[in-house]
């Protein structure tokens, strides 16, 4: 697997590490890269902590590969090789790591096993295609779910990395001409599975949320947390996408049936009617975090995250995740 370049610094100083056998500075060379890394395997997998699994495994697969490197590729492209085999060899020993049909025509299918992941895990450079807003969504993210492992390599790869047809088949040990056949296919499922949004990556991206969406999460708080359910229900779109994870049931319902269901269930009841609520961001898409004080605690703690897609100033899809064991979405366990 070969650049067209020169040996870099970054190269060279791997090489020497790699032969030194150097723990501590191999892992300060490959330390960098980890973020971006972790962007590639959670778009591969969908799931925040399978992500951090395959990135530990990529580097402990590098240092036992370490001196299989000699320089023909950038550090940078034989990590993205590792990492998308690594999560290669994930997916084919799981067989929970699929869409499951959910039940309504107009749904199609659900991805259970999906998390958030946390902004402030994002690698930093706001330049960098590896965190352009429009690949890192929860939409995207589970479209890229229902393309077969390798086709979604190939296309991730490709238009959402950048690399030419080329240096793809070399990483997955594909014909060129296999790599073309496998993104043309990619797209077409893309295009299915996201029918209303953006679909060339290669343009700017966005990256901060609009004013719009803003205003939109301070009324869904505000609404919240004095339990007024006209109030939330004028933020709803009447074709409201509802799903709360990991459990199943995503449904297309109206504002009036999903705060009707809601209250069914218990929510804005005696007992689960004291909110507190904290604006945030995850996959760079507006977001609540939910705290419910029960009678007889005297504090709030946390119950859930609402990841929201806002439309015209109306939340047209609403994705709940139980936010409890997840000390990774940094969000304090009690107000």
């Amino acid at each position: 697997m070969t650049d067209a370049r020169p040996l870099g610094a970054d190269e060279a100083t791997f090489i020497a590490v790699a032969r030194s056998g150097d723990t501590a500075r191999f892992a300060l060379i490959t330390e960098r890269h980890r973020r971006e890394l972790q962007v590639h395997c959670y778009r591969m997998l969908a799931n925040y902590e399978d992500a951090q699994d395959m990135t530990q495994e990529t580097f402990l697969r590098a240092w036992h590969k370490r001196a299989s490197f000699k320089g023909h590729a950038a550090l940078r492209t034989w990590l993205y090789r590792i990492a998308t085999n690594a999560c290669l060899d994930f997916l084919e020993k799981r067989n929970d790591r699929t869409p499951v049909p959910s039940g309504l025509a107009d749904v199609g299918s659900e991805v259970l096993y999906l998390q958030p992941y946390p902004d402030r895990m994002l690698p930093e450079d706001p330049q960098e295609s590896v965190v352009a807003r429009e690949t890192i969504e929860l939409a995207f993210i589970v479209a890229v779910q229902h393309l077969p492992p390798r086709q979604r390599a190939v296309f991730i790869l490709r238009d959402v990395v950048g690399w030419p047809a080329s240096k793809a088949a070399d990483a997955l040990e594909l014909t060129v001409a296999s790599v073309t056949s496998a993104l043309q296919r990619a797209r077409v499922t893309m295009r299915e599975q996201l029918p209303d949004r953006r679909l060339d990556w290669r343009s700017p991206a966005a990256h901060e949320l609009s004013n719009d969406e803003r205003g939109v999460v301070k009324s869904y708080i505000d609404a919240h947390e004095r339990n007024d359910l006209d109030g939330l229900m004028s933020l709803l779109r009447d074709d409201l996408r509802f799903v709360m994870l990991p459990e199943a049931g995503t449904s297309v319902i109206t504002a009036k049936d999903a705060v009707d269901g809601w209250v069914s269930g218990g929510l804005f009841q005696p007992g689960h009617d004291d909110w507190r609520c904290i604006a945030t961001t995850v996959n760079r898409m507006p977001a609540a975090a939910l705290y419910l004080r029960t009678p007889d605690d005297p504090e709030y703690r946390l119950f859930a995250i609402a990841v929201l897609h806002i439309v015209d100033g109306k939340i047209a899809e609403l994705t709940g995740f139980d936010a409890t064991d997840k000390p990774w979405l940094d969000l304090p366990p009690t107000l």
